[in-house]
């Protein structure tokens, strides 16, 4: 496989350290203006060196976003933006506005210059003309087909490079310029603000032909009205006459512009294969975990992993349906439902790791687990390993009435963002492959089929900055 970079996302500081440690090549991240995703806790500006010091003191570059649909006020503010961001060292900017572009030329001018997806580069007569103005990566339109970046790849200039998402949240609208969130929020998707609503609920209903409403869809029949005749409700694009799209819903109502999540990891020497030099990991509105449980698995693939070795980890994080996006072909909704599934839930990091046959861990709670419960361990590049809690103990932050609390000796850990300390029996390695059913998981949770029995692993360590989950499979819905 050819080498591609590893993009990663950084949404706060704690995300940028996992991105790091778990395998990043570079890391993306936005300060605390001109970013597409303004809730993420991102980076004060002043903070962007200590973030860029961390990265680079691992071989890590880092990328900022500037990508939002740029006012006459934003474009006054760059300048002073640019020549801090310059100052700070930051390894490349990403850029979809032409005036921000031509002020950063000017402005931070040690900075490489790539160009957004925000600007739907989707063939090679625009990547020229980018190149042309000093770009040296475009980020591809999400629209394009693998053939389509081959075709781009073979009619751009050979020194561009080519970027193009792998994994993550995918948006109805061409290169997520939409103005639904706008229109019905008042807060702009294209200033960073996007409250996703072509994921919400939207209930059915049907016009008479005079225009009296019918009211709402049944759920269970699918009719329309009273004088529906129990008809289903369509749609008919008016250049298709004849062609009907029905439209379903259950009783949260329909979904009919919820995209399914991207995910390429069984698909990158494809990717590799049509010329894409940075493969890019959505998310900078994710959790650290989230982050290393991604990272790391793409990165392990890279590295010559077998797929189906880390295929799971991509399951083990919350998630909507997974789909390939444009890449062979038109991409799929999810129309069920907006809902998200994990097959583990994070309950602790590393805090103080250790190495031996039974050792001691000091980790910071985040969900509830117990004695004798069965944790995996997410490490740095390292196969997921599954350890039992004993001898589970609560460590008091000092106080001023108390500079040095004893330890007390706890059955459950359930003190968010508290230190606890147990010792580690090591039970098994590998994670189990991803589970079809509920009741799976359940089984495994509990010990049961999925289990592969006792592997002790003497040598493995547990490094501090690894994470601690549960198999535990969760299903939400979220709507309206």
């Amino acid at each position: 496989m050819n080498k591609m970079e590893l993009l990663a996302p950084a949404g706060g500081m704690e995300q940028l350290r996992a991105a790091v440690r778990f395998g990043a090549d570079a890391v993306y991240l936005a300060a605390d203006r001109f970013g597409m995703r303004a809730r993420a806790a991102n980076f004060a500006l002043a903070d962007i060196p200590e973030a860029v010091a961390f990265a680079h003191a691992a071989g890590v570059k880092v990328h900022v976003t500037c990508n939002v649909l740029m006012t006459p006020d934003d474009i006054d503010a760059l300048p002073a933006y640019l020549r801090a961001l310059d100052a700070a060292g930051v390894d490349a900017l990403i850029i979809g506005d032409m005036g921000a572009f031509a002020l950063a030329r000017e402005h931070a001018p040690h900075v490489d210059l790539h160009v957004s997806t925000q600007a739907s580069v989707a063939n090679a007569a625009a990547a020229r003309v980018w190149h042309a103005l000093g770009a040296r990566r475009v980020v591809c339109a999400r629209e394009m087909s693998l053939a389509d970046i081959a075709r781009l790849r073979q009619d751009a200039p050979p020194d561009l490079e080519i970027e193009a998402f792998a994994h993550g949240a995918m948006c109805m609208a061409v290169s997520g310029r939409c103005l639904i969130s706008s229109y019905l929020t008042g807060r702009s998707g294209n200033k960073g603000h996007c409250t996703q609503p072509c994921r919400w609920s939207y209930t059915l209903g049907e016009l008479a032909e005079g225009g009296e409403d019918m009211g709402a869809c049944d759920a269970d029949s699918g009719a329309c009205g009273a004088a529906s005749g129990g008809t289903r409700l369509v749609l008919e694009e008016e250049k298709r006459p004849g062609e009907f799209f029905p439209i379903e819903q259950d009783g949260r109502g329909t979904f009919i512009m919820n995209a399914k999540d991207l995910c390429m990891i069984e698909h990158l020497d494809a990717l590799a294969a049509a010329g894409v030099d940075s493969i890019k990991i959505e998310g900078r509105n994710k959790k650290a975990f989230y982050v290393a449980c991604v990272v790391g698995a793409y990165r392990r693939a890279l590295d010559g992993a077998p797929i189906p070795e880390v295929l799971p980890e991509v399951y083990a994080v919350s998630h909507r349906p997974y789909g390939t996006g444009f890449y062979f072909g038109e991409a799929e909704q999810a129309p069920a439902y907006d809902g998200y599934e994990q097959e583990t839930m994070h309950v602790a990091d590393v805090v103080e790791g250790g190495e031996a046959d039974a050792f001691s861990i000091v980790a910071r709670c985040r969900n509830r687990f117990a004695e004798g419960d069965e944790l995996e361990v997410l490490a740095p590049h390292a196969p997921v390993r599954a350890l039992r809690v004993r001898n589970l103990t609560w460590l008091p932050d000092p106080t001023d009435d108390d500079p040095a609390p004893a330890p007390v000796p706890v059955p459950v850990a359930n003190r968010s963002c508290n230190r606890y300390r147990f010792e580690a029996e090591w039970v098994r390695e590998g994670a189990p492959a991803k589970s079809d059913t509920t009741a799976e998981n359940e089984a495994f949770a509990e010990g049961g089929a999925l289990a592969s029995g006792s592997a002790p692993a003497p040598s493995f360590a547990v490094p501090a900055g690894s994470f601690l989950r549960v198999r535990k499979f969760r299903r939400s819905a979220r709507h309206g």
